[in-house]
């Protein structure tokens, strides 16, 4: 993708109208992606791949380990993968995304052996890999951390039954992937249930896995001695989805977003319901209707199908301006809350009680300039801005790049008074 521009400047108060697709995945397309690497000569196929940073970081990661990334157009991506590629991920690279570390585990599988910076990402605190490489130590690897460098090796993993202490997204998948070439069955109990999961699954078995979901936070793989070709379609991105219903009700406003699965939204939805939102579900599509104003509503956030903490920080944005208090309780990411100050500075009434967060309703919010401080930090203050009197401009727009493909021109087709600065 080209080089962005950091700073968004947006003129608030205009509500927004019209009809937007959501885009595909980020969160989901990572791991499909870094699943090619199980492959031996061969390729993965994948449509609905957004056009984002992390996505195009993954895709650098990926030809450094010497896959062929084949752009076709239209959002769809062919990785071709030879016979013989790396195992050892470059410190450039790893050290941009966290989930560079999905690809320890197709590489542990594919070559015996890995080599791995541990990867950076988001400030919203610390989320190590520990469970990662517990599951692949349980599984017969051998690792080591020296310098901040993990270091794998397993002349062959051994399927076996691992329980996750914790439901995590990144430890499932990249346990799911190692266990697609390991010998035996693989039972992983307790895992993530988030519907990226679902999409790796659907992935893995167009490459000739035999997985069985069981639907009860258990996955049972049986591992094969090689895969084969592969094609699937990445979801569409429920926190997107979330971010434009939550822009069009803080403008009171009339839109209508395609490519989206109601069930994948249901917490978000039943929230705003709650909340007083006006809306109206289609197979594959969202209504939403003008209200004056939402009411207060409380929640915590969860694992799927839970509240989901990457749609905390827009949903706090547009309770900043409902009717009465609300509370919302962060039980995943201890600094998720590092927005709330510059939401302040728009008029927002947030006070942060450790990991709760004690939204005092106000009238309105006024532009200001406030700084991202993480991908949906930056959401959460450009929705802001939308509904803002005056001008607002969010800088660090990086991190946003990193999980809204175009947000500038989708806003800006709903009738949006934005523009992109150096």
């Amino acid at each position: 993708m080209s080089e962005l521009k950091n700073i968004m400047r947006i003129e608030g108060g205009v509500p927004l109208n019209g009809t937007i697709k959501a885009q595909g995945a980020k969160n989901a397309a990572l791991p499909v992606m870094a699943a090619c690497l199980l492959l031996k000569g061969g390729s993965l196929t994948l449509d609905n791949v957004p056009d984002l940073y992390d996505i195009n970081t993954m895709k650098e990661l990926l030809k450094s380990l010497g896959v062929n990334v084949k752009d076709l157009g239209a959002n769809k991506v062919m990785l071709d993968v030879p016979e013989n590629i790396s195992h050892e991920a470059p410190e450039s690279l790893v050290r941009k995304m966290r989930a560079s570390s999905l690809v320890l585990g197709p590489l542990l599988a594919r070559c015996g052996k890995a080599v791995m910076p541990l990867p950076g990402g988001c400030s919203i605190g610390s989320r190590p890999i520990d469970l990662h490489l517990k599951g692949l130590v349980q599984m017969g690897a051998k690792i080591e951390i020296k310098s901040g460098v993990v270091y794998a090796k397993a002349d062959k993993l051994r399927g076996r039954r691992i329980y996750l202490d914790f439901p995590s997204v990144g430890a499932t998948e990249n346990l799911m992937m190692a266990a697609a070439l390991a010998h035996g069955e693989t039972i992983i109990e307790n895992i993530a249930r988030e519907p990226e999961i679902d999409n790796l699954a659907d992935v893995l078995m167009s490459m000739g896995v035999p997985i069985d979901l069981e639907g009860t936070g258990c996955v049972r793989i049986k591992g094969i001695d090689e895969v084969h070709s592969g094609s699937d379609k990445v979801i569409p991105d429920r926190i997107e989805i979330c971010t434009y219903i939550l822009a069009a009700i803080m403008t009171g406003g009339q839109v209508t977003i395609n490519n989206i699965i109601p069930d994948h939204i249901d917490a978000i939805l039943a929230k705003l319901e709650e909340a007083g939102a006006k809306f109206k579900v289609n197979k594959d599509s969202i209504i939403l209707t003008p209200v004056k104003r939402l009411h207060a509503v409380s929640f915590r956030t969860m694992p799927f199908p839970g509240f989901p903490t990457d749609a905390q920080s827009p949903m706090a944005a547009a309770l900043s301006i409902a009717k009465g208090t609300s509370l919302i309780e962060e039980n995943l990411f201890q600094a998720r809350f590092l927005y709330t100050q510059e939401l302040n500075k728009m008029g927002a009434n947030i006070d942060i009680k450790g990991d709760t967060a004690i939204i005092n309703g106000v009238e309105s919010l006024h532009g200001a300039d406030v700084k991202a401080t993480d991908l949906r930090a930056g959401a959460a203050l450009i929705i802001a801005g939308l509904a803002a009197q005056g001008v607002t401009q969010v800088s660090d727009m990086v991190h946003v790049w990193r999980g809204y493909e175009a947000i500038d021109a989708k806003l800006k087709s709903l009738g949006a008074r934005v523009e992109l600065l150096d």
